[in-house]
């Protein structure tokens, strides 16, 4: 029996980072059996660079140019992964400014597309703009503007949090890092989904 309140968990994620692309195209195939068992993702963005200190426009290479590419082959994900760090801020802050969660879910799947599939830049607001017009959207700058300051907001809390990467999945107090195989993603997830509705 599905519950009639499904559990939120946040997924906090940086566009930039190709493991949240990997979980961006693997967590699709769990979408039938979350509602199964009554788990709703809930993609929350944050900023990367600043939560670890890294330089935006770093090159990305060495150790964690391979461990990030061996886990995409290791989930079968092609990936066309960007040679430097890219600033994702404000292609999130957009996806912020929209109220309707599919609008949302679009800009997400358009903008990873642009990043790891076409090697598109995303950074600069004549680089957003086309890629919302695609989506019948329109770039509000003000409104990504404002929008900034919740992603430092929100990157500040995941600091307070202990949150040292993306994806992570917050499971109540408890920050779950990284992208495990399907199988033991639902059995995490269904475990600490029987615990919640058990302790209700």
């Amino acid at each position: 029996m599905n519950p009639a309140r499904p559990l939120q968990v946040p997924v906090h994620y940086d566009v930039a980072s190709t493991l949240c692309y990997v979980a961006h195209r693997t967590l699709p195939r769990l979408a039938t059996s979350l509602l199964e068992i009554g788990v709703q993702l809930e993609w929350s963005p944050l900023d990367l660079a600043a939560l670890l200190g890294w330089r935006r426009g770093e090159a990305v290479v060495g150790r964690r140019r391979e461990n990030a590419l061996a886990v995409a082959e290791d989930f079968g994900i092609r990936v066309r992964m960007p040679t430097h760090w890219i600033d994702s801020r404000r292609a999130m802050a957009f996806g912020l400014t929209l109220q309707e969660p599919e609008a949302e879910t679009s800009w997400r799947e358009r903008i990873f597309s642009a990043v790891f599939e076409e090697a598109r830049p995303i950074e600069r607001d004549d680089d957003l703009a086309p890629l919302a017009r695609e989506l019948g959207l329109t770039l509000d700058t003000a409104a990504i503007d404002h929008r900034l300051e919740q992603i430092a907001e929100r990157t500040e809390q995941a600091r307070e949090a202990e949150i040292t990467g993306v994806p992570t999945f917050q499971l109540g107090a408890w920050p779950l890092g990284g992208i495990q195989s399907e199988e033991t993603m639902l059995s995490i997830l269904s475990r600490w989904a029987t615990r919640q509705r058990a302790q209700s």
